[in-house]
């Protein structure tokens, strides 16, 4: 479902019956495009995030807090100058548009009471958030939009504020039946021309409507009878009733327990869905896009991290592949050794300027023809074949030392990979971020500043998870963290477990002396599947050991173990029914 004009005047609803009256006490902003807002009402303390971003704008109420700068951006400081402990008068929405236009009244520097609008606009990629004083004058955005960008609006300070009617869509809340009625005489799918006719309706909506005045949605809207049009214009009039009396039913609709659309009004076209309520469009929309709006925050973030990752492997690869090549070349090294041993043993029998010499190789007893440089002796011929055995023999030494220590980078760089898919806060990239700088991967002076030092010592603590039978089961998020959870923080006999011959986290089972049940190993292996590689694959072989038989191999990287005479489980990678500790 999109977040349409209906959520957003559900979402503006809520937030007049919380925040009107209330002062603006705290402003932050934690992401380049993105708002956090703490307003005090009376003995209440709302949090209120308000996000810009192209890919996924928001706007809700919620009780996390997000790690802020050091240094404020400068949008930030301009809200706090011209917002900062601001007096809340209203929450509006201008027709049914994906706007949100909240009015404050503070005092200026001159100590003069005025009034300020911020703007919220959750428009896709022309998302944005504004600034505006009382004459609808930009003081700033979040977004600048300069007409090199936009030919319809600039949106800079200074500029004024309009909202553009590119589309010119009616307004459902002041259609008339009859207006509502002629918008189906056009051409095409029936849904679309709704929601192409209509500010704030969402092709669901659309269906939605057509669903309850009994219409086929995939019908031409022109193949529509007069009935058809008259049913759905009081349909539309019913649904603006509820909007505007606040009659909102804010749910998730789940498909074989995934979350698959939401909507604040009631929609019959999910009635084969499971239906799961919620007290506020905020809780809707937290629950439904937290996980995704993080995990899209963590991919943006690691994506510098991902590239140097990819680069370094790609490089690694190539030079294994070419190690591998001329290891390959060095298989005749034993061939010129047993030459050179067979021409000092029956070098007297060749002629002079022979090409070859016939023998019989007395470690197999087999005949074997000898090539022979007719240039020189049977001695130096022997000598020459000697050298070359030399050269290849050391050649083969270097070559399978520096195969081994490749075939471990491309090993580490896989597994730092596999941490960043895993990471799920910007503390575990910035520890991912120093394990890179420590082994080369990254300049060391890109964490050398006070935030990043700051960010990178920053503690994240493991996965935490009780088992059914009540066991804590603990779960690393990056190598540094695997390596502190194994040989740091776990007893000899706790159980150790981790995804067979694949990159993924060390998983900690905490017996506390007591015998483990089998229900609690197959979780702790679904979590060590679920943490690994293999995410999402029906079944992961998973190995497991008390951890006082894991090793640390001598000079071995961050994470990497070795042990021996294991058990192995297959799991599942689903942990949606183990329970989490935060």
């Amino acid at each position: 479902m999109a977040l349409d004009g209906i959520v957003v005047s559900n979402l503006v609803h809520e937030m007049n019956e919380k925040l009107t009256g209330g002062r603006l006490s705290k402003i932050a902003q934690p992401e380049n495009d993105e708002l956090l807002l703490t307003v005090k009402n009376q003995k209440d303390t709302h949090r209120l995030l308000l996000s810009a971003s192209a890919s996924l704008p928001l706007a809700y109420f919620t009780e996390s807090n997000k790690a802020n700068p050091l240094t404020a951006p400068n949008f930030c400081m301009l809200l706090r100058k011209h917002a900062g402990n601001g007096k809340i008068l209203s929450v509006t929405q201008p027709g049914l548009e994906r706007i949100i236009d909240i009015c404050l009244e503070h005092l200026d520097e001159m100590g003069d009471l005025c009034r300020k609008h911020l703007i919220i606009e959750l428009m896709g990629k022309h998302s944005n958030i504004i600034l505006t004083n009382h004459q609808h004058v930009i003081l700033d955005s979040i977004k600048h939009v300069p007409s090199s960008m936009s030919s319809v609006r600039e949106v800079l300070p200074g500029r004024p504020y309009f909202i553009p009617d590119t589309m010119h869509k009616k307004n459902p809340l002041t259609i008339t039946e009859t207006e509502a009625a002629a918008i189906l005489h056009g051409r095409g799918n029936a849904a679309k021309v709704i929601y192409t006719s209509l500010t704030g309706i969402s092709p669901q909506a659309a269906e939605e409507l057509l669903y309850r005045s009994g219409v086929d949605s995939t019908q031409s809207a022109d193949a529509l009878s007069d009935q058809d049009r008259q049913q759905f214009a009081r349909e539309l009039l019913l649904l603006v009733k509820d909007i505007q009396a606040g009659h909102f039913h804010p749910a998730i609709y789940l498909k074989n327990g995934e979350p698959k659309e939401f909507s604040s009004i009631f929609m019959g076209i999910y009635s084969g869905y499971e239906k799961k309520e919620t007290p506020s469009a905020s809780q809707m929309l937290e629950s439904y896009y937290a996980a995704k709006n993080t995990a899209d925050r963590i991919r943006q973030k690691s994506a510098d991290l991902r590239k140097v990752v990819q680069t370094c492997m790609d490089r690694s690869r190539k030079k294994y592949d070419l190690q591998r090549k001329q290891l390959k070349d060095t298989e005749k090294r034993e061939r010129y050794r047993i030459y050179g041993e067979l021409l000092n043993t029956y070098g007297y029998e060749a002629a002079p300027a022979s090409r070859s010499l016939e023998a019989v190789n007395y470690y197999t007893g087999e005949p074997v023809t000898i090539p022979l440089d007719p240039d020189l002796t049977a001695h130096e011929n022997a000598k020459r074949y000697f050298e070359k055995y030399s050269k290849q023999k050391r050649t083969f030494e270097a070559l399978t030392v520096q195969l081994r220590e490749t075939e471990e980078e491309i090993q580490h760089l896989d597994s730092i990979a596999t941490s960043i898919d895993l990471a799920d806060t910007v503390d575990d990239l910035n520890q991912i971020r120093r394990e890179m700088a420590e082994y080369g991967y990254i300049k060391k002076h890109l964490t050398n500043s006070k935030e990043s030092r700051k960010a990178a010592n920053a503690k994240c603590r493991p996965h935490h998870f009780i088992s059914s039978d009540g066991f804590d089961i603990y779960v690393g998020r990056n190598n540094y963290q695997n390596e502190e959870l194994t040989f740091k923080f776990a007893d000899g006999n706790d159980i150790w477990m981790h995804a067979k011959k694949i990159p993924g986290s060390h998983v900690i089972i905490k017996s506390g002396g007591r015998s483990i049940p089998d229900r609690t190993y197959e979780e702790a292996g679904q979590l060590a599947a679920y943490y690994s590689k293999a995410r999402g694959a029906d079944k992961v072989e998973v190995d497991y050991i008390e951890k006082k038989h894991v090793k640390k191999p001598g000079g071995g990287k961050p994470g990497f173990v070795i042990y021996h005479t294991n058990y192995s489980l297959l799991a599942p990678s689903d942990i949606s029914h183990i329970r989490q500790v935060e």
